[in-house]
């Protein structure tokens, strides 16, 4: 009989064992998402409470702007328990303040144009094009770090634009700023 109890708790831990790496599987298995035609690595990210730089990281994607459409990408939403794009503020406010002294629009307007041009990432690169704001490499004189975008794109749009809001829609009727 006591062969038997002991037959029974190995069986019982087995099973619970299978059932435990079952129950893991699954979770892993939820934490991927299929790209779909019109999607963007931001808004996966925002949906997925999670940020895009988490994504590229987990996916070794080194161009955060190029995705394709059946790609799997691996999620790891413990990154974030807040949106992405509160992530993305939280990090500024206590690195850059990039948004202090502007309204609610203009500080919407400009994480829009953030979002649009480089997906909120301080180091996306195109062509001559760099940062979140991709401002040319000239305007940026050889310093890139994340403080001097930002006071450099708030000057430009200031002297071209006026205003973040004004920015926007110039880039809505144009497709850039």
């Amino acid at each position: 009989m006591q062969k038997n109890n002991k037959k029974l708790i190995k069986m019982s831990l087995t099973g619970m064992l299978a059932i435990a790496t079952f129950g893991l599987t699954t979770l892993v298995n939820a934490d991927s998402y299929t790209v779909k035609s019109g999607d963007t690595l931001s808004t996966i990210a925002k949906n997925n409470n999670t940020t895009v730089d988490a994504i590229a990281q987990k996916n070794n994607i080194s161009n955060v702007n190029v995705i394709s459409v059946g790609q799997v990408l691996e999620l790891d939403t413990a990154v974030s328990t807040t949106p992405a794009v509160e992530v993305t503020k939280t990090t500024e406010s206590t690195t850059v303040s990039s948004t202090s002294g502007l309204s609610a629009e203009d500080a919407e307007a400009k994480e829009w144009i953030a979002q649009k041009e480089s997906s909120g990432s301080y180091t996306a690169q195109n062509g001559q094009y760099y940062g979140r704001y991709q401002l040319t490499i000239t305007y940026l004189n050889g310093d890139l770090s994340p403080e001097n975008q930002e006071k450099v794109a708030d000057n430009y749009v200031t002297s071209r634009y006026g205003s973040w809001t004004a920015a926007k829609n110039f880039w809505l009727a144009n497709g850039w700023y």
